[in-house]
């Protein structure tokens, strides 16, 4: 019962991370309906600048931490003011194949610029494990969860609160509706994007941290699409519940089988929820009549 535990908090400490990816992907497609396949490469160049930033540039690590958001931000805006924004007006197909291109080229920057390189960050968080009953969580993963649990906070206060973020509920649920309204729409695709490369540039810090540094983060970010896809497209609460589950499969496959499986786990429910149910545990079931 103890080991069943032990993987069952790993678990929601690493779906914690997941939900955060997963957070950013569903963000994108409620304010645009395009799919992120990039946010695993967004994740890996979050990680990038901050290692940057602390280890080329010597800054102290909250410059580099800020630093490094602004980044991401910058990131998320290029890529929807440059790649995405001329595709306006045409095939939603286009779109999403345009950020399926758009990862292989930040993958290409990333060596370009970084090479292959693989390492750790400096430590900036306390390693001390905390020992609860005899269930060890590490210190990396309790900052992880913690951040992550932050950050959706911040959201949900920014999104009920502000009247930015009311504006982005209001275009989310429908451009023609927030158009009327007196929205603007484009500049909403370009703040939801730069909010994105945020949440992608934590998630990346985080997950840098506790595995290590280099190009496979962004194999890493590949799980989130089985979160989204679990809690549904369309659903904030469902990518939530979709890492945690997520995470928490995944550790339980690793402690009692193979680390083998584990690694299959997360895709092995993706097959499962597009065979059984297409639009998620919370997502909103569409019928399109040809």
């Amino acid at each position: 019962m103890e080991s069943f535990i032990q993987f069952l908090a790993n678990g929601i400490m690493v779906g914690g991370v997941y939900a955060l990816v997963a957070l950013g992907i569903v963000l994108i497609y409620k304010s645009t309906s395009v799919f992120n396949f990039a946010v695993g490469q967004m994740m890996m160049f979050g990680a990038f600048f901050f290692y940057t930033f602390m280890e080329k540039f010597g800054v102290p690590g909250w410059i580099g931490l800020v630093g490094s958001l602004a980044c991401g931000a910058i990131l998320g805006l290029l890529a929807e003011r440059l790649v995405l924004r001329p595709l306006i007006g045409q095939p939603i197909l286009s779109s999403v194949l345009i950020t399926l291109a758009m990862s292989y080229f930040l993958g290409g920057a990333a060596t370009a610029i970084w090479g292959s390189f693989q390492g750790r960050f400096p430590e900036f968080i306390p390693q001390t494990s905390v020992n609860i009953r005899g269930i060890i969580l590490p210190a990396d993963l309790i900052w992880s969860f913690i951040i992550a649990l932050v950050i959706f906070a911040i959201l949900l206060v920014f999104y009920q609160r502000t009247r930015l973020g009311l504006a982005m509920r209001a275009t989310a649920e429908s451009h023609q509706i927030a158009q009327a309204r007196g929205i603007n729409v484009r500049n909403i695709f370009s703040v939801t994007w730069a909010i994105a490369g945020v949440i992608a540039t934590v998630a990346g810090i985080i997950l840098g941290y506790s595995m290590g540094l280099g190009p496979f983060l962004a194999i890493v970010g590949l799980k989130a699409f089985p979160a989204v896809l679990l809690g549904g497209l369309d659903s904030i609460p469902g990518a939530i519940i979709g890492g945690l589950a997520i995470g928490i499969l995944e550790n339980m496959a690793n402690g009692y089988t193979a680390s083998w499986i584990a690694d299959i786990t997360p895709y092995v429910i993706l097959v499962l929820v597009l065979l059984f149910r297409p639009q998620g545990l919370f997502g909103l079931r569409r019928i399109e009549r040809i």
